[in-house]
């Protein structure tokens, strides 16, 4: 809880600084680089916690697949529920509501090759990637990181730090760190954006069905992970119901007794986390925006938020907090509930 009070006091901070800088706005194009740089090297410290944690790497076997597998079943089953509901809600694919009576009509092949462009709809923006052909660089730079980190963790950590605890504590501290500073900047895009207010009005209460989406996505994907996979239906869904939080579910699950759903759990969640990051910016692409924040599960309102933000926009990035707040909340009420 201390947490999401400090994330969310850092992104309000952010948005009262941009509020007020909305007047030299063009000036401010650095900071878009500024995040990427940022993102790149958050990502790499993650991927040099877990290289550096050897009942992580030593779980890459068996259990290692099969939370892949459930991982990758789960981001599907949710990605597919999210995008049924935005079309019941008449959202557009770039995050905003639909009017009919404007007679909006968005073509998406007018989106030029290798560029990012905002396209004014009414009072709202559009923040479109269109690099047809080709893979895109943000996926590459990401995958890159987290690869590294991985390898520099395992081979170098043991050798620099007098024990992974000490190590632990520095990457800890500079994660949260890096989260502080992008959420800052997540802030001020949305302070200088100036229409993010208006747009969630015209969304209102229906914004909560894009978290309500993820659940219910999540516990589909579980359910049938539960079919195949070498643990009961209750364990599967108390796996998917960490929603992404690998530092709180499998701790719940392995103390009611369930150690290797709680070692599958702690996988999982660490690979959605981690595939989310991979994957955000090709779903932004392909299949949509809103559709996005519902990948990394809890993670959408923290570690995973500036990256939703970088690949959409940040009209997205309210739906993005919005529905990890709420799976963060609902992780330590459904996780005992199914588990018990």
């Amino acid at each position: 809880m201390a947490d999401l009070v400090l994330y969310l006091g850092i992104t309000i901070v952010g948005y009262f600084i941009g509020s007020r800088l909305r007047g030299i706005k063009e000036k401010l194009r650095w900071t878009g680089k500024v995040q990427t740089v940022a993102i790149i090297i958050l990502v790499f410290v993650m991927g040099l916690r877990m290289g550096a944690n050897r009942e992580v790497i030593a779980n890459l076997n068996s259990i290692g697949l099969y939370a892949l597998a459930f991982t990758v079943v789960v981001m599907v089953m949710t990605t597919v529920c999210i995008s049924i509901t935005r079309r019941l809600l008449k959202i557009d694919r770039y995050g905003l509501m639909q009017n009919p009576m404007d007679n909006i009509a968005i073509n998406e092949e007018s989106i030029e090759v290798d560029e990012i462009e905002e396209i004014s709809v009414g009072e709202a923006t559009q923040k479109g990637h269109d690099k047809r052909g080709k893979v895109d660089t943000m996926t590459i730079k990401i995958l890159v990181s987290v690869v590294l980190g991985m390898i520099s963790g395992y081979l170098f950590v043991d050798d620099l730090f007098s024990s992974f605890d000490v190590f632990n504590t520095f990457a800890s501290l500079a994660i949260k760190l890096g989260l502080c500073t992008l959420l800052v900047f997540v802030g001020m895009d949305l302070g200088l954006d100036g229409k993010v207010v208006d747009n969630f009005k015209k969304v209102g209460i229906r914004i909560m069905a894009i978290p309500l989406a993820a659940i219910v996505g999540t516990l589909i994907g579980s359910a049938l992970c539960g079919i195949f996979l070498p643990v009961s239906m209750k364990e599967s869904l108390a796996i998917g119901a960490g929603f992404g939080w690998y530092s709180l579910a499998p701790g719940i699950i392995m103390d009611k007794g369930y150690v290797i759903a709680g070692a599958i759990s702690f996988m999982h969640n660490v690979m959605r986390e981690l595939l989310a990051i991979i994957t955000i910016p090709m779903v932004a692409k392909h299949v949509g925006f809103v559709e996005c924040c519902g990948l990394p599960g809890a993670s959408a309102m923290d570690v995973c938020l500036p990256i939703v933000e970088r690949a959409t926009s940040s009209n997205t990035a309210v739906y993005s907090f919005v529905s990890g707040v709420v799976l963060s909340i609902a992780v330590p009420i459904m996780v005992p509930l199914i588990i018990g």
